[in-house]
């Protein structure tokens, strides 16, 4: 089994990288990442620490914008040449008709069109990172950085060369030979252009290496992962235009899906946000026991009124979810009785004993219990119920490819590190929604009619 998977995926990634659309998308995806460097001057702020600023957040923002939109296209028509278009030449027959489950064909042809697209991605977001060492051209005045010139003109010229010569004088292909020539030689430009500045200088590589947007663009990489996975499942029943249909429509959706389902999954609205916390007594964790008691200093007055013996919810997002404290039954007792608040019996609870304007008093009530993950911190959202949770909303957003989490443009042009961690957790969404799809292809082409 690990064989056949083997063979029909190196079969399939060579009859992706010979499809002259692989090779255009490729050219086209360079072409525009050298307009962008025109075409994005319009200042967005300055930032003197961020790994880009001024223009360059723009360029930064469009680039890898168009690396998606090229690479989400290449994923359908890879996809619909490797499987929808054998199904429909009936060519597929001759491998299901031998010793070969459907499943395993199914994961050779995803695995196939999965390197070809690594080859492609991975092309593109090194002219995206050549672009973005070269910089706005904000004004003619502007001096133009000639080892980035130099040498992406060189890689190119040099695959273009090649790829012709072994063309015409050994029959070579020329989309696959310029293709898998573009990827090393790129990547040896750019190694190139971190060696040398501006000034033809040698300098250390991580002068201009820019990790965070190198693991933004890999998050990118992830994202078209699993498009090819949708592609593949979606050209197990149709054809390559509504491959693509399907795929554009996961994409511009999957952007979406934060506005359209994310909001009504999670019900909470918050009223205020915290400033800083103070416990009393102060040497203790806020909130640890029973009897806690914090004083809370909001940023802003609350957008709806807070009122003594309401209950006291925080959380990091502004949709309540998740909150730093468990649910909890409102506290229905007398606030000025010590003792019915400590009381054993009585269900712990976060309620707030006195309230002005931008102040807040927090007192712990009930008995021992679980009750607060994580104390209150500046930043967190205050809310005044616990957050409701629609099921099927929750469901239908969960299946649905979260674009949003694969996009990390915001935090690198805002300053705000992207920790490994997170990037784990992004590879780990990837491999259950890459799971889910190759699953659901597995089911549509098991008892799809080939002969």
């Amino acid at each position: 089994m690990f064989g056949q998977t083997l063979t029909i995926a190196r079969n399939t990634f060579v009859e992706s990288v010979r499809q002259p659309i692989y090779f255009i998308l490729i050219v086209i995806c360079g072409i525009l990442q050298v307009f962008n460097t025109w075409g994005t001057n319009f200042s967005m702020g300055y930032s003197s620490t961020a790994e880009v600023s001024s223009d360059n957040k723009l360029l930064l923002d469009i680039g890898l914008a168009t690396v998606f939109v090229c690479g989400t296209l290449l994923a359908a028509f890879v996809a619909t040449a490797v499987l929808s278009r054998e199904i429909e030449n009936k060519t597929v027959l001759t491998v299901v008709s031998k010793p070969v489950s459907r499943p395993v064909v199914v994961l050779g042809k995803y695995l196939g069109a999965a390197g070809a697209m690594l080859v492609a991605t991975v092309t593109m977001l090194l002219f995206l990172q050549l672009a973005i060492r070269h910089g706005v051209m904000t004004t003619t005045a502007d001096d133009l950085d000639v080892p980035v010139i130099l040498f992406s003109l060189l890689a190119a010229g040099i695959a273009f060369a090649v790829a012709t010569w072994c063309n015409f004088f050994y029959g070579w292909v020329f989309p696959q030979t310029a293709s898998l020539l573009l990827l090393p030689l790129t990547a040896a430009a750019w190694v190139g252009v971190l060696l040398i500045n501006k000034e033809w200088q040698v300098q250390d590589l991580h002068t201009d290496f820019k990790p965070q947007i190198t693991l933004a663009s890999l998050c990118v990489l992830m994202a078209l992962l699993v498009l090819t996975a949708v592609a593949t499942a979606a050209s197990a029943r149709l054809g390559q235009v509504m491959t693509i249909v399907v795929c554009a429509g996961v994409f511009v959706f999957g952007l979406l899906s934060n506005a359209l389902l994310g909001r009504h999954a999670y019900q909470n609205d918050a009223v205020a946000r915290i400033q800083s916390v103070t416990a009393d007594p102060p040497d203790r964790p806020v909130f640890s026991e029973p009897g806690a008691t914090a004083r809370v200093t909001l940023e802003l007055e609350p957008t709806s009124a807070i009122r003594p013996g309401m209950p006291f919810y925080y959380g990091p997002n502004p949709n309540g979810f998740p909150l730093s404290v468990a649910s909890f039954p409102p506290f229905e007792g007398d606030l000025e009785d010590r003792m019915e608040l400590l009381r054993p019996g009585t269900p712990p609870a976060l309620v707030v004993t006195a309230a002005s304007k931008k102040e807040l008093t927090v007192r712990r009530a009930g008995g021992e219990g679980a009750l607060v993950k994580q104390p209150p911190a500046a930043g967190d959202y205050v809310f005044t119920r616990s957050t409701r949770v629609n099921p099927v909303v929750l469901a239908i957003w969960g299946v649905i490819p979260n674009i949003q989490f694969f996009w990390l443009v915001d935090a690198v042009t805002q300053n705000q590190p992207i920790p490994l961690s997170h990037v784990g957790l992004v590879a780990l969404y990837a491999a259950i929604q890459i799971g889910v799809f190759l699953s659901l292809a597995i089911l549509l082409f098991q008892r799809r009619e080939v002969g």
